[in-house]
C-alpha cells in the first residue's frame, strides 16, 4: 500500500508549511484582538479576509474537494489532501477557512458538486467555491436521536410549484454566521414510503420568511464564531426547483458523499494533536518543580511518548482511509472510515488532556487554546456520528466474516 504523497502534494505541502509560518500563526493573537474589538462572538474580523485572499494568491485554495466541476478541473486525491488537511488542523481558528476549506461549506460543496443542478450550482456552489458566502447543514432535530437520520420529524411537503417546510432543527454549525446564506435541509417528503426513501434534501435561502433562529448553543461555554443555531422553520416556502435530486433520496445524499468530507475531521484531529504535544513539550521544558524541569518526571515522559505513538498510529490509520478512498471508493474503505472516526478524536483528547495536565491551571484558561481544543474535539465524538455508532459498524461488517 503505497501512502506516498504526489509531487503535487509534496509541492503543495511546502507552500501550506511556509504559509502557516510567516501567516497563520502569527495571525492567531491578531484575531484574538479583532475578535475581542468586535464584541460579537460570531462577528467576522478582518484578518480572516486578508488570509483568505493570500492563500489564494498561493493557490492554496479549495484543497479539499476531490470531484471535477466547472471550477476546480484539477481536484487533488484524498491521500494527498489528507497530508494537508492535517496541517491545517494545528491553527483550527484560522487555517481551514483561509484555504476556503472549512466545514459545514466544504460537505455542502461536496453535495452540490456532485448532486445539485447547473442552476443550483451556479447560484450556491460557485459563490462557496469563491469563499463569498458561508452556509450550513440542517440535520439534527431536538426531539428525536439525529445520530439515526431515519428518525428525523421536520416536514417538506410539496405545494403546487413550492415546497413547505415545518419543524425545528438545532445544533445547526455555521447558521450565527452574519456571511450564512443558505441552508441544506434534510426532512421527509415522505413519512409512508420505505425507512430509507422517506427523507429529501432541499436547499433554504437564509432570509426565506418563516426561517428563524431561536437561539445559538455553546460548546462547554465557548460561543464557536460560526455557531451552532436552534432553528425553527414554520410554512417555509422555497421553490421546488431547490429539491437536491429527487424526492426521497436524501439518506442516500447524506450517505453518498464521496470525498474527504467523510473524514476530514480526523485529518485535521492529527494537527490539533500535534500542537497539543508541541505545546505540551515546550511547557515541561521550561517549567521547574521539586527542584528540576518537569520534563526529567518520569511520568511527564510517559505522556509525551504515549502522545507520539498514538498519534503515528492514528495518521497512518487516516492515511490508510483516504488511501482506500481513492483506490476503491468509500464503499471498500467503510471500515477504515468508521474506525478512524472513533480512534482520531479520542487520540487527540488524549494527547489534549496530557497537555492540560502538564500546564496545570493554566491549561483549562484562555491563555492558551487547549481548553477550546478539548471541548472541540469532545464535541466531535458525536458531531461527526457518536463513537457508539462507528463501532457498530466496524463490529457487524467484522462478524459478517464469521457468519454461516
Amino acid at each position: 500500500m503505497n501512502l506516498e504523497q504526489t509531487a503535487r502534494g509534496k509541492e503543495l505541502e511546502a507552500r501550506l508549511l511556509e504559509f502557516m509560518d510567516t501567516h497563520v500563526y502569527p495571525a492567531e493573537s491578531v484575531y484574538r484582538e479583532q475578535m475581542a474589538a468586535l464584541g460579537d462572538p460570531h462577528g467576522h474580523p478582518q484578518i480572516v479576509e486578508a488570509l483568505k485572499a493570500e492563500a489564494r494568491s498561493r493557490c492554496l485554495w479549495n484543497l479539499f474537494l476531490p470531484h471535477r466541476t466547472e471550477w476546480t478541473p484539477d481536484p487533488l486525491s484524498n491521500l494527498d489532501y489528507a497530508y494537508l488537511a492535517e496541517i491545517t488542523g494545528r491553527a483550527m481558528d484560522l487555517a481551514p477557512e483561509a484555504l476556503n476549506c472549512a466545514a459545514p461549506d466544504t460537505g455542502n460543496m461536496e453535495v452540490l458538486a456532485l448532486f445539485g443542478t447547473p442552476e443550483q450550482q451556479e447560484r450556491w456552489l460557485y459563490p462557496l467555491l469563491q469563499g463569498e458566502i458561508r452556509s450550513a447543514f440542517a440535520m439534527t432535530e431536538p426531539d428525536v436521536a439525529s445520530s439515526d437520520a431515519t428518525n428525523i420529524q421536520l416536514r417538506i411537503e410539496r405545494d403546487g410549484d413550492d415546497y413547505v417546510l415545518n419543524g425545528r432543527k438545532w445544533w445547526i454549525s455555521g447558521a450565527a454566521s452574519e456571511r450564512c446564506r443558505i441552508l441544506i435541509v434534510m426532512g421527509k417528503t415522505d413519512p409512508d414510503a420505505p425507512r430509507h426513501l422517506q427523507q429529501s434534501m432541499i436547499l433554504v435561502p437564509m432570509d426565506t420568511p418563516g426561517l428563524t433562529r431561536v437561539r445559538d448553543l455553546p460548546v462547554f461555554g465557548y460561543q464557536d464564531r460560526e455557531g451552532h443555531c436552534e432553528l425553527d422553520f414554520t410554512d417555509v416556502r422555497v421553490p421546488a426547483a431547490n429539491l437536491l435530486s429527487e424526492e426521497g433520496s436524501g439518506f442516500a445524499i447524506a450517505q453518498g458523499r464521496l470525498g474527504p468530507g467523510r473524514i476530514h475531521h480526523c485529518m485535521r484531529c492529527i494537527g490539533v494533536a500535534e500542537r497539543a504535544l508541541d505545546l505540551m513539550c515546550r511547557r515541561v521544558t521550561e517549567r521547574v518543580a521539586f527542584g528540576r524541569p518537569l520534563a526529567e518526571q518520569g511520568v511527564i515522559r510517559e505522556w509525551i511518548a504515549d502522545s507520539r505513538i498514538e498519534i503515528e498510529q492514528a495518521r497512518l490509520l487516516t492515511l490508510k482511509a483516504a488511501h482506500l478512498m481513492d483506490t476503491v471508493g468509500t464503499k471498500g474503505a467503510a471500515i477504515e472510515i468508521s474506525a478512524i472516526k472513533v480512534v482520531a478524536p479520542n487520540v487527540a483528547l488524549r494527547v489534549v488532556d496530557r497537555a492540560i495536565q502538564a500546564h496545570g491551571g493554566g491549561g483549562v484558561s484562555d491563555d492558551f487554546p487547549l481548553a477550546a481544543m478539548y471541548a472541540g474535539l469532545r464535541t466531535l465524538r458525536f458531531a461527526d456520528g457518536p463513537d457508539e455508532v462507528h463501532r457498530r459498524q466496524v463490529a457487524r461488517t467484522e462478524l459478517a466474516r464469521h457468519a454461516g
